[in-house]
């Protein structure tokens, strides 16, 4: 059986004086730990949803409160970690205040808000960053309507 993490795809839209879409910017974490790489904060534990939303509290100091959830956009990432399958789940969730603080956990030394491109760059992984591409695509497209 794989493990399961669920976590969200964070974004925040800067000042209206930078046109679409280069205005999202992206959340990403760097891990504390291995080989230091950059995620979206996720962490397994009980419902899916639930999880996501505990884990971007604990991760980045982030509350459902503070996040306004995009709720027809979700991802599910297969993988292996150290031989074993890993399955994640992300949502995306726009930040309501662009301005509001990360506090990260001891899990992670460094976060960054990135636009797409560097995100991707960051990320460095294939399927986060199509993942992350369809992020802005979905974004963008609702921007269209």
């Amino acid at each position: 059986m794989a493990l399961r993490a669920c976590g969200f795809i964070v974004f925040r839209r800067l000042a209206s004086r930078i046109p679409p879409p280069d205005n999202i910017e992206y959340l990403l974490l760097q891990t504390s730990y291995g080989q230091h790489h950059w995620t979206p904060p996720k962490d397994p534990g009980e419902d899916s949803f639930t999880t996501a939303l505990r884990e971007t509290k604990e991760e980045a100091g982030l509350g459902a409160e503070q996040l306004q959830v995009i709720e027809d956009f979700v991802r599910e990432l297969r993988y292996e970690v150290q031989g074993k399958p890993k399955e994640v789940l992300y949502w995306l969730a726009e930040l309501r205040d662009p301005g509001t603080a990360v506090t990260l956990s001891d899990e992670h030394q460094d976060y960054r808000w990135a636009r797409l491109e560097e995100a991707c760059t960051l990320a460095q992984y294939k399927d986060l960053q199509d993942t992350l591409r369809a992020a802005q695509r979905h974004l963008e497209a609702q921007q269209d309507k």
